[in-house]
């Protein structure tokens, strides 16, 4: 059973940059496609970015610019750095795992394996 840990949230102001951590429990994270999500009170879950297993990276269009995912694997931890930040991006974040199909890497539903979330709060 693969666990995610996120951490990085917290309160932060328009313009600043955050970088989220994924940390994940075994190096098998390594064979997973791996993604992040949030989801804003009252909103459903999205998607913000992607890093498949062959390397390949995908960004939400509207936040392209803004985000950058990468991963360490000597740490198991997989990172996302948001700059720019906008009160909208207010959210949970979330971080996933598994053997998706590529149609599905942007659903939420093509993943197995969840994090419990980082609050992130971005005041004007």
């Amino acid at each position: 059973q693969l666990q995610l840990v996120e951490s990085g949230g917290g309160l932060a102001q328009t313009g600043d940059s955050l970088t989220l951590s994924c940390a994940t429990s075994q190096g098998s994270f390594r064979q997973k496609d791996m993604a992040w999500f949030r989801q804003a009170p009252g909103k459903e879950r999205e998607f913000v970015a992607a890093r498949r297993r062959d390397g390949h990276l995908y960004y939400e269009d509207s936040m392209k610019g803004c985000l950058t995912i990468s991963r360490d694997n000597a740490k198991n931890t997989m990172y996302l750095q948001i700059n720019s930040l906008k009160p909208d991006d207010t959210a949970v974040y979330f971080c996933a795992a598994g053997v998706v199909i590529l149609s599905r890497t942007r659903e939420p539903s093509g993943y197995a394996y969840w994090g419990q979330g980082t609050q992130v709060t971005v005041s004007s």
